[in-house]
Parts: structure tokens; sequence; C-alpha cells
């Protein structure tokens, strides 16, 4: 992926359900790729440290790490049922899952989190750990959680991605061409442009806001940042988007119905220091489909 030379997908094996179906996600994605699959589990040492004198720590911290590696099998054998000739490795750390995964993804092209599903009262938040890889990481991050129609990740549908010009915005749209090319789906562009602030302003100066004219404009901005793209990727099918409104809800709109959705870690509003925009932090919470954050290489190195 751009700015990212492993070619190896990692994915955060724990258990859970949805840990699983995010391991069978990314190794479709390694497969696509022709990269290693690395599956990682963590285990915290420091929480067998207490109480101390427990007699029964030795035994603990041997079952706790017999059951890391079987639960590093049992998602082996998950991968290979949908992907039987990705390459695949096994890697226990005694870490905490966040500091281990942030290591791994030094040398990967994409860290890939599981994260949960729909209830009943609504979509979810995502976890801190999610949001803390999403932001340090070294490479881009993929969350997937079940469909909200087929439980499982959907693999109709077009890939779906932000554009607003940013540097993080530059880096997804990179990612998104070549997602689209991998899985032979249409890449919908999608700019959006909200004009509360400049309506404000013109109801102070009894201004009139053109609209037609700034629409007109953004639709330029977006043929500006496409420029290049279906030269490199003739492949692709691109639907260009530009609307009106939050960039974050309408993003949700169509990630409702996409393979999967490609965003910038920061927009252009995003202030110096923040880890992630709230765009970013909303498509993570609540897109129905998976989610991939990218950020550029400077950001990713720090």
């Amino acid at each position: 992926m751009p700015g990212h030379s492993g070619n190896v997908v990692v994915v955060g094996v724990d258990g859970s359900t949805s840990a699983t179906m995010a391991v069978r996600w990314a190794a479709k994605q390694a497969q696509r790729r022709h990269a290693e699959l690395r599956l990682v589990h963590a285990i915290d040492d420091e929480s067998l440290g207490y109480p101390r004198a427990l007699p029964t720590r030795e035994n603990l911290a041997e079952m706790i790490r017999m059951r890391g590696h079987r639960l590093l099998r049992q998602a082996r054998d998950a991968a290979k049922e949908v992907a039987t000739s990705v390459q695949i490795s096994l890697v226990l750390r005694h870490e905490k899952s966040l500091q281990a995964l942030e290591a791994m993804s030094e040398d990967a092209s994409l860290l890939v989190l599981g994260t949960e599903g729909i209830r009943p009262l609504g979509r979810l938040l995502v976890g801190s750990v999610s949001i803390a890889l999403a932001a340090r990481a070294a490479c881009p991050v993929a969350l997937v959680r079940p469909h909200v129609a087929e439980e499982v990740p959907p693999e109709l549908g077009p890939v779906v991605v932000g554009v607003d010009g940013s540097p993080a915005s530059e880096t997804a749209l990179a990612l998104a061409f070549e997602e689209a090319s991998w899985r032979n789906a249409t890449l919908v562009a999608l700019h959006c442009w909200d004009d509360a602030f400049l309506s404000a302003i013109f109801e102070e100066t009894q201004w009139t806001l053109n609209r037609a004219d700034v629409e007109e404009q953004e639709r330029e901005v977006l043929s500006e940042r496409l420029a290049g793209w279906r030269e490199k990727y003739p492949d692709v099918g691109v639907e260009r988007v530009v609307v009106r409104g939050r960039p974050a809800d309408e993003l949700l709109k169509y990630g409702d119905r996409a393979q999967v959705l490609v965003v910038g870690s920061r927009g252009r509003g995003g202030v110096a220091g923040m880890l992630l925009g709230s765009t970013s932090q909303a498509v993570m919470s609540y897109a129905l489909c998976p989610v991939v954050v990218a950020r550029p290489a400077e950001e990713g190195k720090r």
C-alpha cells in the first residue's frame, strides 16, 4: 500500500467472534495481494503478577500461553478455510495488545482489527484500543464488523473513499484505487462541502451565496484530486460524487452499501496534534462495512 513497503497483513487474534471474522476478511485481503498473513495474539504478563503470593501463578501463566497458541491455531484454520493459498505465520507476544499490534504494524501493509456488530439499541462505538491503533499504527488500519444484512462483510458493492485534499485524504485516495483494482470494483470518490459557515458570513453582509457556483468549484476540486489516477488505474471505474453536507453523514450513507470505506486519519480541517479527525472517528464508530483508516507516511513514522 502507498507509503508502506511491507507485504504483510497483520490481524489481531483474541478468540472473539469479531476477531475470527476479521481473520477471514484479512486472509482474503492477503491472498489478493499475494502477501503474508500474520496472526498476532498478545498476553499481558503484568496482569499475572498480582497477587504474587498465588501458588498457581506459574501454572496459570502456562495455561494462558497454551490458550494463546490454541487461539492462534484456530485462527489459522479459519483463515485457511477462505484463503487456501495464503502464507500464514503465528505470533505470540508477551505485552499489552496495543503495544504488540503497534509494534507489528511497523513492517505491515495493513493492520486488521475485529469490532463488535450491531446491537438492538443501535450501532456501537469502537473500542479505545482500535481508536489508538488507528491513530498510532505505522500502516493503514482496517476495522471489520458484521454487516447489518449479511452478517459478514460484503463482497459486492463499490469501494468508497472520502476526498478533501488533505495529505491523509491523498493517501486514502491512493489506497482506495488499489482496493478497487484488487477487488474489480467501482470506486466512489465522495467530496463534501458544507456551506454553513459561508451562509452565516453572507447573511451578516447581506450578500447572496450562489450555491450552484460553489458546487461547480467543488466539482473542479474533486476533478483535480482525481487527475492522474485514472491513467494509473485504467481498470477502475470511478463514480464522482459531490454533495453538500457533513462528510461523516454522507460517507456513512454510502458505506452501508460498500465493500470497504476508506478515509484519511485527519481532514483538511484537522488541528495539529490531533490524532484522529472527527470524521474518521465517526466513520470508524458507525460504518457497517469494513473501514480502512489511511495515514500519510510521515504520520506513520512518528
